[in-house]
């Protein structure tokens, strides 16, 4: 996840906010500018009707082993040229693997690495898990963000043979701490969007804490957590797409609390919510997720060379996978449409 490279965005974006802000509480569209995030999902004005998940056997367990294995293998920079191919070609290894055949998309600086299914009906709806797999130099970059990666792995194995309503497709990202070069790069091939249903990206999942204080607020904006530590899971999505949102509303109460948090004009008011590959998705009309620990909200590690697999709450990141995985399961199940229902 990229921090510092939208500062000078934020302040662009900020008498644009002002302006927008003003227009959209006019319209009754959301919040006033002091509380512009919703803390609790709003009263829906028309009920959304529940995906067809019931229809699909529970996603299997994921595996510690696995996901730490993966950790382990990633457990280097990810930085140069050279460090992001050897992730690629370990990645490419495990997947083809399990029969996902492998394809690149090049671009100027970088390339992502995209997997699909031999047997995938090119007319069905997609559902992509996606992570980025670069780090910031001097970094191994555990947390941000081989855990996404290690976590989209995981869903590719014990979800790809299953036979589904939607496709499963899996896409690492690279260059996303250049300022989301791959994911934008992604999303400007207007191929890579045919078909496309919603998208998951991972972006940090493994750090968790448990001191008082340690958990801390994005400035400026009003969100009640699950708890006043760093235990749960957050799911940011759009407000047009709020099915890909309830799909992590409904989890078992042996994992972790998700908290889902719903963002009104494409996050345009909120550029903390945008440092994420979600990012070129919603500018693309397309929806999509982030799933995060919160990131430098939480973990003292951040784009530190101390960003190890040892900092790991071994349970918290399976118990996180595992959500991922059941929501996915889910959403590749169901047949509704994932916009959000007008009145």
């Amino acid at each position: 996840m990229r921090r510092a490279k939208w500062v000078r965005w934020g302040q662009v974006l900020g008498l644009f906010a002002i302006a927008l802000s003003l227009t959209l509480i006019a319209c009754n569209s959301i919040a006033p500018p002091t509380d512009p995030i919703p803390t609790a999902a709003p009263a829906s004005p028309a009920p959304i009707p529940e995906p067809t998940a019931s229809a699909q056997p529970p996603a299997p367990q994921v595996s510690i082993e696995r996901l730490m294995g993966h950790m382990e293998a990633l457990n280097h920079e990810r930085f140069t040229e050279d460090d992001r191919r050897r992730t690629r070609d370990y990645a490419s290894e495990v997947l083809q693997a399990e029969g996902w055949v492998i394809s690149e998309q090049t671009f100027d600086t970088g390339v992502n690495l995209v997997a699909q299914r031999p047997d995938a009906d090119p007319s069905a709806e997609k559902i992509l898990v996606a992570a980025h797999y670069d780090s910031v130099r001097g970094s191994p970059g555990a947390d941000d963000n081989a855990s996404g990666v290690a976590a989209a792995l995981e869903v590719a194995s014990i979800l790809g043979n299953r036979p589904t309503n939607r496709t499963l497709q899996i896409v690492l990202f690279d260059q996303e701490e250049a300022q989301l070069v791959g994911s934008s790069a992604y999303v400007e091939e207007a191929r890579n969007l045919e078909n496309v249903a919603g998208v998951v990206v991972l972006e940090m999942l493994g750090y968790a804490c448990y001191t008082e204080g340690c958990q801390q607020q994005p400035a400026g904006l009003s969100i009640a957590t699950p708890s006043k530590v760093g235990d749960f899971l957050a799911v940011v999505g759009d407000t047009e797409h709020r099915p890909l949102l309830e799909a992590f509303e409904r989890t078992d109460a042996n994992l972790p609390t998700t908290l889902t948090l719903p963002v009104p004009a494409k996050g345009l008011l909120s550029p903390m919510l945008l440092l994420s590959d979600h990012t070129p998705f919603w500018f693309k009309n397309v929806g999509a997720v982030m799933v995060t620990d919160t990131a430098f909200l939480r973990n003292p590690h951040y784009h530190r060379s101390s960003d190890t697999p040892d900092t790991f709450d071994r349970d918290f990141f399976q118990g996180v996978t595992q959500i991922v995985a059941n929501a996915t399961s889910g959403l590749l199940a169901g047949q509704t449409p994932l916009l959000t229902p007008r009145p």
